[in-house]
């Protein structure tokens, strides 16, 4: 049974159209950046934690209500015994003015609580985190070239194979900062998830390609590749349709705690699919047209 019949587009012949819309999305996120920088979250900047034992009852939701109601933007981590870590980004200096803020909040709502612990968090962990996740991210993507030149004898496939993984990550910062969405160690997992999502639907298009060179060595290369993604473009919506369905479910149900992350995936995860299709194999074709 064929959900999708057998298409037959045309990806090659409209790649400039695919650059060109590329381009725009990440260079309208630079822009972004460079105007008002990224919202970081509180594992890079810093900012007031304070760890409160909850002992009528209200559950992280509820919690996580009161500050919004008062217009403290915090995060809020649940700990065992009904604790609760709210956390303020702020100045060292401001710890105790933060703090009176959540506690005056709770009170108002009538929360009864046990003040466990008040302190300031620095960026430092943070940091090092994020500086491990970059060395992972290019570790990895020296592996996939590595990996993907071996497989296919063909070090080119592998290396637009990370432009387009590159691409993604790149799409998924830019739409995190045109939306003023608040980037953490959470996204920076988000986007360590989104390469990995990104090359396996890649992978699947360029062995269908090698398996075709072997069939018809004699077609032309920019035909092949159309032959190749448009005999697998069934595959590769219906797989991503189970992913981006969830991803919406969480992302309008899975409440604000987990909003930014499942943002952030969604986005990837359909920017990983246009990659594949429009923006690795035709620079793979681009390049070795030459």
């Amino acid at each position: 049974m064929k959900i999708i019949p057998k298409t037959n587009i045309d990806f090659i012949g409209k790649r400039y159209y695919f650059f060109a819309l590329s381009a725009l999305v990440i260079i309208s996120g630079f822009i972004s950046i460079y105007l008002k920088g990224l919202n970081l979250g509180l594992d890079f900047t810093g900012g007031t934690l304070i760890q409160v034992k909850v002992n009528s009852g209200e559950n992280i939701s509820q919690i996580r209500k009161i500050m919004k109601d008062n217009s403290i933007d915090a995060q809020i981590r649940s700990y065992d015994n009904n604790s609760f870590g709210i956390m303020v980004k702020g100045s060292q200096e401001n710890v105790n003015e933060y703090a009176q803020k959540i506690i005056t909040a709770l009170d108002e709502a009538g929360v009864k609580f046990e003040e466990e612990k008040r302190d300031f968090v620095g960026p430092v962990v943070g940091k090092e985190l994020a500086k491990k996740a970059i060395f992972a991210i290019v570790l990895s993507m020296f592996g996939i070239i590595v990996y993907i030149a071996f497989r296919f004898t063909n070090p080119v496939w592998g290396i637009t194979g990370v432009i387009g993984l590159l691409h993604d990550v790149m799409v998924a910062i830019a739409a995190m900062s045109l939306t003023n969405r608040e980037i953490d160690l959470v996204i920076v997992a988000a986007l360590l998830t989104i390469a990995g999502y990104s090359i396996n639907d890649t992978i699947v298009i360029y062995d269908r390609m090698r398996e075709n060179i072997k069939k018809f060595p004699k077609m032309p290369f920019g035909e092949l590749i159309n032959t190749s993604i448009n005999e697998t473009l069934s595959r590769t919506i219906i797989t991503s349709l189970t992913v981006i369905m969830v991803l919406v479910i969480l992302f309008f149900f899975g409440g604000s705690g987990i909003a930014d992350f499942s943002f952030c995936m969604l986005v990837g995860s359909i920017t990983g699919v246009y990659s594949t299709l429009a923006i690795a194999t035709t620079i793979a074709y681009e390049w070795q047209k030459q």
